[in-house]
């Protein structure tokens, strides 16, 4: 079933009057009928007890149901075989899928890239919609999804809830689901959805003002809220801020590119993760109240669902769990009540008073570098360390994601430029390793992994979309000369077939290259070409468009990446503007002595360790001291994408995260409702399971440690976040 709630002013029931101070007199007055809510005249007026729609609302709120048989909140319909099932489901019409059809392939795309769904990687057996549930894991219950918005910028963000059938009003709970990375609404369901849905808790989400949210600049056409496309002037999820005219000046000049929300809307959506957050634990206390609110009979709904009485935990993974934690840290209202989140994109503020030490290794003194520092760095560097005798043919997927003539290639440009030494292949790229270690702090444990990453162009479209969004630039600005389109098999630019883009909202992740959309380095050799296809105008070498990634890194150094020389002109100014959006997106480390839970993998080759997880349990230590309630779990052979975790190489020796991260809900939920002390922050020794034949066992994922050993300890002592090897 599927109806809408009218948005704000609009909500049939409610007292609405030409004077608003007629509606506020009225209202005063029934709080004086309202014996039982103890409120004072003032306070009542102040602090109405009734329930309403949350000005940050846009438009109005779309509620389907799903009754746990034919469809379900948490798989869609398809069951735990369903998802762990491959090919994934399909569209009656291609050219113009439903919004169910839609919803159903977004829930299976965004489940099967968070978790690892193979055979043999735990899913089934500690995680998974039937584990610890009945059949097949099907949840029935309500769907309540709406645009929203936050003060200084009308770009719409997408906000949805939950609500179990299991939910028990009595003891009301609520877990918030932020997307990971660039995602879409759907973007949580298998981490944070799964654990809140199967526990009975409203989960609230957000897209964060990323997902699809795409833009084609030729056609006029976007995505709806529910996916389907369209090219009326109707709300949608994003289209750029152009005229018709000046997006057909850039469409005749720039042919077939599309804007997308994150990188091209020009408001640094980052900065406002946590606000999103917090709305959209309000909006799921409006819904659980219209739900379950004492109605009055005249037309009000009494708030009987509270903060007070609901326990609320803040929790996802990666930028999902960075926006958690920024919430917390930004909560005001008493909103949240514990932090549970795995492999947080924290950019901790800098505070160099302290160092990071493992075991006997070297002091670690320049932490808490930005995701843009780190990030172009390894987009510049690695290509050319995946050739590294250390890791060439030891990475898993190196040689297949990864040209060896490619890398060579990248390591000739860097010599040549000096940013690389040594007169051999293996001499440079064994530098430019050297580079990302030690001058970049990045932990060696990431090494075997980080090739398959760039393969995956996963730091390149971090770099590409994050200099956009913190600079604010638009679509038209083209900064590095980089634009989003689909390529066809030489490289050269071309048009999105239709069905692909039709399934766009499904199969994107929002930061391309995604779903056929790639980035195109407009001044490539020749013509505008995939950037991994792309030869630099000062090299004339196929070297994976090295100038636009150097441009990159110049925006996000402050200086030129070759020369070292100051930036001039509007590349000045771009910087400084890139500067300024990633100081608004800095976390303080309070986090107001809430209990929280850090899990993070030793090798995570997206999220430096060094540079997220343990200089902000450092800077915590630093800022709340004696009254944090921080715990910071650092698992061993663990890294940042389990769904990695199904290929032979890898899943002979990394572990699923994902176990640990249900953990720490599970501890902040035994924290909050039992009183449970929390393990201290410790490493967690994991034992990989060898071949991708072993099914992992209890032996291979030792639990956390209430108690643990004195040499596994993590602590902070003589200004050092000390971390056991």
């Amino acid at each position: 079933m599927r109806m809408a709630f009218p948005g704000p002013g609009l909500r049939p029931g409610l007292f609405v009057y030409n004077n608003k101070q007629g509606t506020i007199m009225k209202r005063i007055m029934l709080c004086a009928l309202i014996g039982a809510t103890g409120l004072t005249l003032s306070a009542c007026k102040d602090n109405p007890p009734f329930n309403e729609i949350p000005d940050f609302i846009q438009g109005d709120i779309s509620q389907t149901s799903y009754d746990g048989i034919t469809d379900d909140l948490l798989t869609a319909g398809l069951g735990a075989s369903g998802l762990a099932s491959a090919p994934g489901p399909a569209f009656a019409d291609p050219l113009n899928p439903t919004a169910a059809e839609l919803r159903r392939l977004a829930i299976y795309n965004n489940y099967r890239a968070l978790v690892d769904t193979a055979p043999g990687g735990g899913y089934g057996t500690f995680f998974g919609p039937q584990v610890n549930a009945s059949g097949e894991g099907l949840i029935a219950g309500d769907e309540f999804i709406a645009y929203m918005s936050v003060p200084g910028t009308d770009v719409p963000v997408t906000v949805m809830a939950q609500v179990p059938d299991s939910f028990d009003p009595d003891r009301p709970c609520m877990v918030t689901a932020p997307s990971s990375g660039s995602r879409g609404i759907y973007g949580a369901i298998g981490t944070a959805g799964e654990w809140g849905l199967k526990k009975g808790c409203a989960v609230v989400y957000t897209d964060k003002g990323t997902g699809t949210g795409s833009h084609n600049l030729a056609t006029n056409t976007a995505q709806r809220i529910d996916g389907t496309l369209t090219s009326d002037v109707e709300p949608v999820q994003f289209r750029a801020d152009l005229t018709d005219g000046q997006r057909a000046d850039f469409d005749s000049a720039w042919p077939d590119r599309f804007a997308w929300k994150h990188a091209h809307s020009r408001a640094n959506p980052e900065a406002d993760w946590g606000q999103h957050v917090l709305q959209s634990i309000e909006f799921g206390f409006y819904v659980l109240n219209e739900k379950f609110g004492r109605e009055l009979g005249n037309g009000e709904t009494l708030l009987t669902i509270k903060p007070k009485n609901t326990v609320v935990i803040a929790s996802s993974v990666s930028n999902g769990g960075g926006s958690s934690v920024r919430a917390a840290e930004q909560d005001t209202k008493g909103l949240i009540d514990g932090v549970a989140v795995s492999e947080p994109n924290v950019n901790p503020q800098v505070d160099r008073s302290f160092t990071i030490r493992q075991g006997e290794g070297p002091e670690i003194t320049e932490h808490s570098r930005s995701l843009l520092d780190y990030t172009t760095a390894l987009a510049v560097y690695q290509g050319c360390a995946n050739q590294a005798p250390a890791i060439r043919d030891d990475a898993p997927l190196n040689a297949t994601f990864n040209p060896p003539a490619i890398g060579e290639n990248i390591c000739n440009s860097l010599a040549n430029k000096g940013l690389v030494s040594g007169a051999t292949l293996d001499d440079r790229a064994t530098d430019a390793l050297r580079i990302l270690n030690e001058d970049f702090g990045i932990q060696p444990e990431q090494n075997l992994l980080a090739p398959v990453h760039f393969g995956l162009a996963v730091a390149q479209s971090i770099s590409m979309t994050y200099a956009n969004a913190y600079g604010r630039a638009g679509v038209e600005d083209r900064v590095c000369e980089l634009s989003l389109a689909a390529t066809d098999s030489a490289g050269a630019v071309t048009q999105l077939a239709p069905a692909a883009e039709a399934a766009l909202f499904s199969a994107s992740n929002g930061i391309p290259p995604s779903a056929g959309v790639n980035i195109v380095y407009d001044g490539a050799d020749g013509q505008p070409t995939n950037l991994p296809a792309s030869a630099s105008p000062s090299t004339n070498q196929l070297d994976y468009g090295l100038d636009a990634l150097l441009c990159l890194r110049s925006l996000a150094q402050g200086s030129d990446a070759v020369s070292g020389a100051d930036l001039q002109g509007s590349d000045a100014e771009l910087a400084t503007a890139i500067a300024e959006g990633i100081a608004e997106v800095r976390a303080s480390g309070d986090l107001q002595g809430k209990p929280t839970v850090f899990v993070t993998g030793r090798a995570d080759a997206i999220l430096p360790i060094n540079h997220t997880s343990r200089p902000y349990f450092g800077l915590n230590q630093r800022v709340e001291g004696k009254k944090s309630n921080l715990r910071y779990y650092e698992i061993l052979n663990a890294h940042h994408l389990d769904v990695l975790n199904g290929f032979p190489g890898v899943a002979d020796r990394y572990v699923p995260l994902h176990h640990y991260y249900f953990q720490a809900l599970d501890l902040v939920w035994a924290n909050l409702t039992e009183k449970q002390a929390l393990p201290p922050s410790q490493v967690v020794r994991t034992v990989p399971r060898g071949a991708i034949t072993t099914p992992l066992a209890e032996v291979n994922l030792p639990a956390i440690n209430p108690a643990p050993d004195a040499g596994d300890r993590i602590v902070f002592t003589d200004n050092q976040v000390r971390i056991p090897e």
